[in-house]
């Protein structure tokens, strides 16, 4: 089971407020059926995947009832990154009637958007099991939802490449070919970025993924090169490293990948394999929200 964790900031919090508006509108028509009546519900799993998405219930309820949160009783059964099986009873809910079926909506998509992310992740990180190489996400994510779809990226087991752009200068094709090459761009960079900062290169060429290691670029984006062609090119580039001032170590990151070929990458020697494939190719973890009436 992957561990990880999620910070519920304030900037979180105001999204979930707006993701619970967006569904509430001008009020829930149907509350007055249920209006004053108590309930519980539990969650179910459907399928078998990776869960991911508890530790936003509590917020989601403190924002839909505000100071009034106690009303609402809750209880998760099991934490982000476990593994889960159709039948399994996931949490327990108990409260106002009407609370609980204005949370449902809102709740259930987003638990079952993270959980399809970890779920998908979970599976490559079991292809590249035993080699040491990690799976890292990429920034092709949906506005507004980064944060969490990279959460569900660690809970199932992968690593978050950069969260945005000022995090690591990354160099991609336009960058060289408007700064006039890769040593241009990375000395250019290298001149105003503060010393901490890493730059990276996103090389498509053995030429220039050469030419990027003995600029002293940080790390090498391999994208879309065989993985014949690492088996060669790798050692190479360890060995170019090695010749740099300090024999500093270079991370060699390969990208564009197919993600039915990631045990013939893991074998090239590489760091890192990323992939867009968990955020933009998953599906929803099919889970469903059950009720039961309670004595008044």
């Amino acid at each position: 089971m992957a561990s990880s964790t999620l910070a519920i900031t304030p900037s979180l919090r105001r999204k979930l407020g707006e993701w619970l508006q967006e569904d509430l509108g001008r009020g829930d028509l149907s509350a007055p059926a249920v209006r004053e009546q108590t309930g519980a519900a539990h969650w179910l799993a459907k399928a078998n995947g990776v869960f991911c998405g508890g530790v936003l219930l509590q917020p989601l309820i403190s924002e839909l009832v505000g100071p009034a949160r106690q009303q609402v009783e809750l209880q998760l059964l099991v934490v982000d990154g476990a593994k889960i099986a159709p039948g399994d009873r996931l949490l327990e809910l108990s409260g106002p009637a009407e609370v609980l079926v204005a949370l449902e909506r809102t709740a259930l998509n987003l638990v079952m958007r993270l959980s399809g992310i970890a779920t998908a992740t979970a599976a490559l990180v079991q292809q590249l099991d035993g080699s040491g190489v990690h799976l890292a996400d990429t920034r092709k994510t949906t506005p507004g939802l980064r944060e969490l779809e990279k959460y569900a990226v660690r809970c199932g087991g992968g690593l978050n490449h950069r969260m945005g752009l000022d995090d690591a200068a990354m160099l991609k094709e336009n960058h060289l070919a408007w700064a006039g090459g890769v040593v241009s761009a990375i000395k250019a960079v290298r001149a105003e970025a503060p010393w901490p900062a890493r730059v990276i290169v996103e090389a498509e060429t053995v030429e220039e993924a050469e030419a990027a290691v003995a600029a002293g670029a940080d790390g090498v984006l391999l994208d879309e090169l065989s993985a014949q062609q690492l088996s060669s090119l790798v050692p190479m580039l360890r060995a170019l490293a090695l010749d740099r001032v300090g024999g500093s170590s270079v991370v060699l990151e390969a990208s564009g990948v197919n993600p039915a070929d990631l045990k013939a990458y893991s074998q090239t020697g590489v760091d890192l394999i990323s992939t867009s494939a968990p955020v933009t190719r998953s599906s929803w973890l099919d889970l469903s929200m059950r009720f039961t009436p309670l004595e008044n």
